[in-house]
Order: C-alpha cells, then sequence, then structure tokens
C-alpha cells in the first residue's frame, strides 16, 4: 500500500465513524481562493496531485479527482498508482463532479464536507442531493486535519499597508464608494470575504499564500461599522491606529461566526455566495434577505486607475530589464555552461530581485524544457528538472510583485536548432498573440466576443489549447483576477466573462501543448483603452504594457502576412526602446539584433 492508499484508508475510517458515505475535499480555503496556503492544502495531501485546481470526492469504495484541461497530463502521472481515477473536466463523457455525487450517494446515506471551504452556492446544492436522497449533511469538520499529523499551521504572516502613491485612492474614498454601492443595492449589511478584494478594499496587503500577498481575514461593512475580522499577530499598532482613523475596527479571525448568527432578521445582507463560505451563509438567520451578487469591489479593482497603471508600466519596464538580462544570458550561454529548468529559473528570479521595490514572485516560475513545456502549469522538481540543451524549445512563464504593480510574461525561446514543425507553431502563435494585442472592438464587447482573433490561425490548423487565452491581472494582487478574461466559450466557475472596460488589464497567451513533444506559449499584458467614438458607438484598442523580446530565431517570416510583420516590428521596436536604457552596452548590441526589423515586402 503505498502513502497515497493509506492516507484514503485512514479517512475512509473517520467517515466510517461517523457513518459517512461521501466526503468532497476541494481545494479551496475558508475564502474561495485561486491558491492556498500550506495549511489548506488538504487535497493535495489526499490525492498527492500538486496542481492549483482540482477537486477529490471519496466514497468507502472509490476515490475520484476532477481537474481542468491545464492538468490533465500532469494529474495522470501524480495519480499513478494511487488507486484515484481521473476525471477531465469538460471531456466527452466525463461526468461531473455533482453528477457522480449524485450516482453515490446511497438513499438514507450521508455526505460530508468541511462547510468553511466550500462557497454557499455549491454547499447549498449539495445539501439539496443530501435532501433528494434523504441523506444526512456532515459539514461540521475537516476530516483530513484527523489524518494529516504533521499539518502546517494556519499562516499569520504580517500584514502591511500600500502607500496611496501605489494605489491612486486611499481606504476612505473606496470605503465611500462601497458603502455607495450598498445604498443603491439597498443592502444594509455586506459580508465580504475574497481576501483580494479585502485586500484592496483597505489598501493593505500581506503573505498568508505564497506568491499572493493578502491577509486571511473577513470583512462586514454596514452604514456606520467597517469590521475586519484577522488574526491579531498579523496586525502591527501601527496599522490599527492607521485602520482606527480610517473607523474601521478589528476583532478575532474566527469572530466572524458569531457575529453573522448574531446579525438581525431583518437585515438586508449583500454577499457573494459563491464566494462565501457555506458556514457563513448557514450561520445567518433564517430571515434574513440575502442579496446574492458578485462583490462590488470586483468591478472597482479590475478597472484600474490612472495611477495604478502608471505604476503598473513602471513594474513591467523592471520586470522587462530583469527578462531580457535573463535571455541574454540564456542565448549566449547555452551550451557553454551546464543550465538546468531550475538553474535558469533560480538566475531570472535573481534578476527581479535585483529590481528596486521587488517584493515576490507573481507565482512560481514555470520553466519548462521540451516535452515538460506539454503539461501547461509544469513545475520543476529536483526529481523532473531538466538538463538544457543547444537544441530545443524552452517555455518560461514567470512574474513579480513589485510595490508599483504585478506583471504576468510568458517567452517560449529557442535554445538551437528547432525543427520546421516547432518554427510553423511558434510563428502562427506569435500571429495569435499580435492579432489580439491589436484588435479593434466596439465598448460592450466581452473576451468571448474577441478570443477568436487568438484562437483562429489554431483552429484553422485543426490545434486548440485546453485553457482561456488570458485572465485579468490584479495590482499587488493575485495574478489571476476576474472578471474580465479571453476564452471562447463562457465557463461559470472561472468568473471571467465580463465586458472589458477601460483600464482594465488583460493577458494575451495563446500557445499550443503536444504531449511527449513539446509546449510554446507568449504572453504579454493588455490594457484596455478607449479609441475613437463616432457614429457606430465607442471603440476600444489594447495598449501592450509588457516589454521583452519575442525570439526572432523562432520565427518563419513567410508565415507572417505584412501587417503582422508591422505589428512585429513597431512591438520590438517599443521593446528596445522602452529597455535598452537600462542594459550594459553587449546587452543593447544583443537586444538591438533581437529587436530587429523583419522586411516588409
Amino acid at each position: 500500500m503505498n502513502m497515497i492508499q493509506e492516507r484514503l484508508c485512514r479517512l475512509r475510517a473517520e467517515m466510517k465513524k461517523r457513518k459517512m458515505d461521501l466526503y468532497v475535499v476541494p481545494t479551496a480555503d475558508f475564502h474561495e481562493s485561486e491558491y492556498v496556503g500550506e495549511h489548506f492544502k488538504a487535497r493535495q495531501f489526499l490525492t498527492g496531485f500538486t496542481g492549483s485546481a482540482g477537486t477529490a470526492v471519496i466514497t468507502q469504495e472509490e476515490a475520484g479527482l476532477w481537474t481542468d484541461g491545464r492538468y490533465f497530463v500532469q494529474a495522470e502521472g501524480q495519480l499513478a498508482g494511487s488507486t484515484i481515477t481521473l476525471y477531465r473536466i469538460g471531456e466527452e463523457g466525463v461526468p461531473t463532479i455533482e453528477d457522480f455525487i449524485k450516482e453515490k450517494l446511497p438513499q438514507n446515506g450521508c455526505l460530508g464536507f468541511d462547510g468553511r471551504v466550500v462557497n454557499a452556492n455549491w454547499g447549498k446544492k449539495l445539501a439539496q442531493f443530501a435532501k433528494e436522497k434523504e441523506a444526512g449533511l456532515y459539514v461540521t469538520e475537516d476530516l483530513v486535519d484527523f489524518i494529516w499529523t504533521d499539518r502546517p499551521p494556519i499562516s499569520k504572516k504580517p500584514a502591511f499597508l500600500l502607500d496611496e502613491k501605489y494605489t491612486g485612492k486611499s481606504c476612505a474614498d473606496k470605503l465611500a464608494a462601497l458603502r455607495d454601492e450598498l445604498q443603491k443595492e439597498k443592502a444594509d449589511v455586506h459580508i465580504l470575504t475574497s481576501l483580494y478584494d479585502i485586500a484592496w478594499l483597505l489598501n493593505v496587503r500581506g503573505g498568508d499564500i505564497s506568491h499572493v500577498p493578502v491577509v486571511l481575514s473577513y470583512l462586514v461593512l454596514t452604514e456606520r461599522e467597517c469590521i475586519w475580522f484577522v488574526q491579531e499577530e498579523a496586525v502591527s499598532d501601527e496599522m490599527l491606529k492607521a485602520l482606527g482613523e480610517n473607523g474601521i475596527s478589528v476583532k478575532p479571525y474566527d469572530a466572524i461566526y458569531e457575529y453573522v448568527a448574531g446579525l438581525p432578521r431583518d437585515s438586508h445582507v449583500l454577499m457573494d455566495c459563491g464566494i462565501v463560505n457555506y458556514r457563513i451563509a448557514d450561520s445567518l438567520d433564517k430571515g434574513i434577505l440575502i442579496l446574492d451578487k458578485p462583490n462590488p469591489t470586483e468591478q472597482m479593482k479590475a478597472v484600474k486607475n490612472e495611477i495604478e497603471l502608471a505604476n503598473t508600466k513602471i513594474a513591467h519596464i523592471k520586470d522587462g530589464v530583469a527578462f531580457t538580462k535573463f535571455m541574454y544570458w540564456l542565448k549566449t550561454n547555452i551550451g557553454s555552461l551546464p543550465m538546468t529548468e531550475m538553474s535558469a529559473s533560480d538566475y531570472l528570479e535573481e534578476r527581479r530581485r535585483e529590481q528596486e521595490h521587488f517584493l515576490d514572485l507573481s507565482f512560481e516560475t514555470i520553466s519548462a524544457y521540451g516535452a515538460n513545456a506539454a503539461m501547461m502549469h509544469y513545475s520543476a522538481t529536483p526529481q523532473s528538472d531538466a538538463m538544457l540543451k543547444p537544441e530545443g524549445l524552452l517555455l518560461v512563464d514567470s512574474g513579480g510583485h513589485y510595490l508599483e504593480g504585478t506583471t504576468d510574461i510568458t517567452r517560449t525561446i529557442a535554445l538551437g536548432p528547432i525543427t520546421d514543425e516547432m518554427r510553423l507553431h511558434f510563428t502562427t502563435v506569435c500571429r495569435c498573440n499580435l492579432n489580439l494585442a491589436n484588435a479593434k472592438f466596439l465598448q460592450g464587447c466581452t473576451g468571448q466576443n474577441l478570443d477568436i482573433l487568438a484562437r483562429g490561425p489554431l483552429w484553422s490548423m485543426g490545434i486548440d489549447y485546453k485553457c482561456g487565452t488570458g485572465h485579468g491581472v490584479g495590482h499587488v494582487l493575485n495574478v489571476h483576477e476576474g472578471p474580465n478574461g479571453f476564452r471562447w466559450r463562457i465557463v461559470p466557475e472561472r468568473r471571467d466573462s465580463a465586458a472589458l472596460k477601460e483600464g482594465m488589464i488583460t493577458t494575451d497567451e495563446p500557445g499550443v501543448y503536444l504531449e511527449g513533444r513539446y509546449g510554446i506559449r507568449i504572453e504579454n499584458e493588455l490594457v484596455c483603452r478607449l479609441a475613437e467614438k463616432n457614429e457606430y458607438g465607442q471603440f476600444m484598442e489594447f495598449e501592450n504594457i509588457t516589454y521583452a523580446p519575442i525570439d526572432l530565431d523562432a520565427i518563419d517570416p513567410q508565415e507572417l502576412s505584412g501587417r503582422e510583420k508591422k505589428m512585429l516590428n513597431e512591438y520590438h521596436a517599443k521593446v528596445y526602446e522602452t529597455i535598452s536604457p537600462y542594459l550594459d552596452e553587449k546587452e543593447k548590441d544583443w537586444l538591438k539584433q533581437y529587436t530587429r526589423a523583419i522586411e516588409c515586402v
């Protein structure tokens, strides 16, 4: 019996004690965060699958793990020998989690989950499944906690205030704007549990999730009160004073449950039931009117103000300098210096850390050589760390948090000779990226309207990538931010189908992933801007704010149209103009060569 099988056996013993037939373990903390702290990696502990998205469902006889297309290859490898079945979300013939639960939950049985790590909407749906089967619902305990003997404690990293010169708006102004929204909704209480929204609202940042500068906390806002439920160890006396000056009081983190249970039954409570956890929702008096709507702060923080945008550009210049220095080092030393995926990633991190006001990586760097790059969210380990050779392609997806902003960039780099097929696919991905970045569209369009611009050249070749084309980016916050994004169909759980507005930042990252062979991705960040307004309406366009060369060694100019050559040349001219002042003479000469214009004929 391997380690994972043993853990499943012990979990089933805990289930049996409680006469539980089925137990659900999502990838979640108490706040529905995309990435979670070490304490909350219960699904990873139980299954051995390390991806950031997935849900495990355990019965006494079988176990399943559901994950999306980013992780199919990785999950298949990590689940081998575990007795856990991989269910590929969205694939033909694959049952949904809900279908599986409805089928496997016996009549008069018992369904269990930790009510703090399941959002209110999904918890309500699961409760309905149990009701239909006349089954019990057990939601008061985290069963994984009983078998995870060396579980890391809940993080209590120190929080800090992000200065208004970086945020562009004071906490007081944000609170006033949010209270205005509550009045419009006729709500007298707002329960806010999204860590990103709380951090944005209060102009605070922290370190409770690796590479995501947030503070584990809840917030309740009324016309007169703003209460921040947070671990006292995370808040300094100086911060308490600043919060108090803005009328914000502080209570213990876990006191949220007692507080919401005491809200008057005539309250009108605005909260996003897709984020607020089931236990909070279930603690409310049943007479309370719940206004289940997106948090107003979601749109407010997605539309960056001009100070945030100006700062973000500064962050991207720093990041572009770091990445260009890395690419120069890689190109000029491959084959003469020993390099691996991890040592290359470390070198890039060192270049970022040299930049002023660097805080942290914005996510764990993906440095993937050859076949490893076919796994969209591959993470090199000492066991998988591939030696880099002067041939083939290296995909590097990385980013940083600076006081000025957050970055996310992907480049695929030819380390030497590549095949004609690789060159064709690389050039096509470049075309996809350029076509979307140079789009002009009418106000009101969503990313779904524009996704075909990126996907079209690949679709014409009968190729697709099993993920979205792009996501919103937070301001010194989560690198994946809603409600904006690019994808060809609505995926409700991704919550990224909002209309594109001026000031939103969205990534542009088409790719090709051939399992067992190679992967290619090119990613820049785009700011949505107003273009001309005429008799047809208000037009919009994008401003590209990522500055690093796209590897011309992997481009086939014959596959580019005249317009595409012009777009690439204009982009590279901007890269050279922006980055070259920060380089030494050798680096500058190299950059001039790698941003040279392709002849337009």
